[in-house]
Parts: C-alpha cells; sequence; structure tokens
C-alpha cells in the first residue's frame, strides 16, 4: 500500500539545494568519482558499514546498485542521493532514506556514509537538514529513524544536531563489519525542530 505518496516516478527524482550540498540521484555516469571515493575512504567507512562484498567496487556491482535505486524508488521503498558539494560539484558522500512504510507507519530509516576527505566539514549536516524536509513534505512521512553503534561519537552529534532523538538501544542489531553490534536508535518526527 502506498497512499500518501506524492512523487511523480515517470520525473527523475529532483535535486535537493542545502547549506554548501546539492543531493541528486546516482547515475551510472557516476561509477569513476564514486568508486575513487569509496576506494580511499574504505578503512575510514571500514568500521561503520557491513562488509562490503569482494566485487563492492566493480563497474557491474555499482550498475546492479543504480538498478536497486531505480527499482526502490519506482517501488516507493527508498531514495537514494549522492552529495555533492555546491561549490565544484565534487562527490563527498551519500545519503538513503530507506525501508520506506506506508499505511500507518509512514516512516522511513536514514543511512548515509562520507567520503574520509570531506569528513568534518559540515556536509553531512547539510545534507541531512537538506534531505527533512523532502522526507516530510514531498513524501509526507511522519516519522524518520537512523540508528548508529554506541561509539561512534559522529554520527550522533550528526543526529542530535539535526533534531533526531535517542529513543532506545537494539543488542546486536545490524552485522557492520562482520559483526553483529549493538545500536543506538534515533527517531525524529515530522514536527520536531532542529
Amino acid at each position: 500500500m502506498a497512499f500518501f505518496r506524492t512523487i511523480n516516478f515517470s520525473d527523475p527524482l529532483p535535486t535537493i539545494a542545502g547549506e554548501g550540498v546539492v543531493l541528486r540521484t546516482p547515475q551510472v555516469t557516476d561509477y569513476s568519482e564514486w568508486v575513487a571515493l569509496r576506494e580511499a575512504s574504505r578503512d575510514f567507512l571500514t568500521p561503520w558499514e557491513p562488509t562490503w562484498p569482494a566485487d563492492d567496487l566493480s563497474r557491474t556491482a555499482f550498475r546492479r546498485r543504480i538498478r536497486r535505486y531505480a527499482e526502490d524508488l519506482r517501488t516507493d521503498l527508498g531514495y537514494a542521493f549522492l552529495i555533492l558539494r555546491s561549490s565544484d560539484d565534487a562527490l563527498v558522500g551519500g545519503l538513503t532514506l530507506a525501508n520506506i512504510r506506508r499505511g500507518v507507519a509512514q516512516a522511513g530509516s536514514l543511512g548515509y556514509w562520507m567520503g574520509k576527505p570531506h569528513a568534518r566539514q559540515g556536509y553531512m549536516t547539510a545534507a541531512v537538514r537538506a534531505v527533512i524536509p523532502f522526507a516530510f513534505s514531498t513524501l509526507r512521512l511522519h516519522r524518520l529513524e537512523a540508528a548508529c553503534i554506541p561509539t561512534n561519537n559522529g554520527s550522533i552529534k550528526l543526529l542530535e544536531k539535526t533534531g533526531f532523538v535517542r529513543e532506545g538501544y537494539a543488542r546486536d542489531y545490524l552485522c557492520i563489519n562482520g559483526i553483529w553490534q549493538d545500536h543506538l536508535l534515533y527517531g525524529r518526527l515530522k514536527d520536531a525542530k532542529s
């Protein structure tokens, strides 16, 4: 059931402008820049992400990723964005609204990654702040959720700075870097202030 959906799927997903960043849908032509940033950031990202498949950085895997994003968009299950620096269109990271649930929930999960050269420069804060109105107004969600490993102080600060409230603790919640890890659970409601 997908009531409350407001996106017209015959049109491309709109770009979203934020303070110093632009969010847009990933395209096959982004492969070279994406793979360079992900490879350069592998050690930085590994502690916070699921184990990368052996072929994760291959062109074929990237095409599969783009097809999955397109299918998630078509079925209103998820919305993937690349985060570009406004000043020069350089790729700095990525953000997803995933696990969209309609009906009585009207909720989705926020996920994100930042390339190591661009970390701690405010780009992710700007991107999350930019995607929140899209989630609540365009997608008409009522609630956004996010989870992070308790030792990920950067994510904790990001979520709290952007209006997410800690709501719980989930034991062995996600398999990150090959290990089932506990996570702090956060939520942000449509009318919350950031």
